[in-house]
């Protein structure tokens, strides 16, 4: 829904470039392992989570966690992420290139599940037609007790 579902690597990668010019920031290495490890990974990762993960796979690399911090606000900026948002915990982010899901959240873990419902889907459809909007994207996020932490309380 938002033009960039399921699109290759390469693509990205020159979509990326071309956000990078226009922003007036540098393409580099850095840069680009952040966007490959997002590509790679269908994990929803915290910038910090994300830091280590690539430091861990690149001991070598100089990177910054303000570098990822920029990197991932600018591509979430051009619709390249999505997060969620976490209140005062911050976000995770995940690549916008997945296909069309929603996510259930964990408050107690932070876990995150995906899922994909056509009959929500589809119910959402007729409920943008009946009050006459046109429906370009949507991001539903629903909050609750994981199984795992729900056994837990028990």
């Amino acid at each position: 829904m938002n033009g960039i579902d399921n699109i290759e690597y390469d693509t990205l990668l020159e979509k990326f470039k071309k956000v990078l010019r226009d922003n007036g920031l540098k393409y580099t290495k850095q840069r680009e392992i952040l966007l490959k490890t997002l590509y790679n990974n269908s994990d929803h990762f915290t910038p910090e989570q994300l830091y280590l993960y690539i430091k861990e796979g690149h001991p070598d690399l100089n990177l910054g966690i303000a570098t990822v911090y920029r990197t991932l606000n600018l591509l979430e900026e051009s619709g390249m992420v999505t997060s969620i948002s976490f209140g005062a915990q911050g976000k995770k982010f995940e690549l916008a290139t997945k296909p069309h899901h929603d996510h259930m959240i964990c408050r107690m873990c932070g876990n995150i599940i995906e899922f994909e419902d056509p009959t929500i889907e589809k119910r959402q459809s007729i409920i943008a037609k009946d009050h006459g909007f046109k429906l370009t994207g949507h991001m539903m996020q629903l909050y609750g007790i994981c199984q795992s932490c729900n056994k837990k309380k028990i």
